[in-house]
């Protein structure tokens, strides 16, 4: 069953890290890219980063808010995707998912390309 778990949310102060990771489970996650997608209440969806499949070179993009702040990375030994965060401000509040690339028609930061989604991880920014 192929299936993505994210962990690693949680209440942080403004300027705080967290890391977040997204396990699968299933199927080999170094064969595809894997985006970080993030949504507060009321707004839609949105990409936040995307690390290609390793036969790519695991290239990285991120949205342009999160640049400088974000990094994703992956770790095929254990299957694990991350998004380390740092710096982080109350507007990057939301809830955070991870998802498996299956089409290349709009870009790495349309959920529309992506399946396989995660239960999703909570990120509160907050003093």
């Amino acid at each position: 069953q192929v299936q993505l778990v994210e962990s690693g949310g949680g209440l942080v102060q403004p300027g705080g890290s967290l890391r977040l990771s997204c396990a699968a489970s299933g199927f080999t996650s170094a064969y595809y890219g894997i985006g970080w997608f993030r949504q507060a209440p009321g707004k839609e969806r949105e990409g936040v980063s995307y690390i290609s499949r390793s036969s790519g070179g695991s290239s990285t993009y991120y949205k342009d808010s999160v640049k400088g702040r974000f990094t994703i990375s992956r770790d095929n030994a254990k299957n694990t995707v991350y998004l380390q965060m740092n710096s982080l401000l109350p507007e990057d509040t939301a809830v955070y998912y991870c998802a498996t690339r299956r089409a290349y028609g709009n870009g790495w930061y349309d959920p529309s390309d992506f399946g396989s989604w995660g239960q999703g991880t909570q990120v509160t920014v907050s003093s």
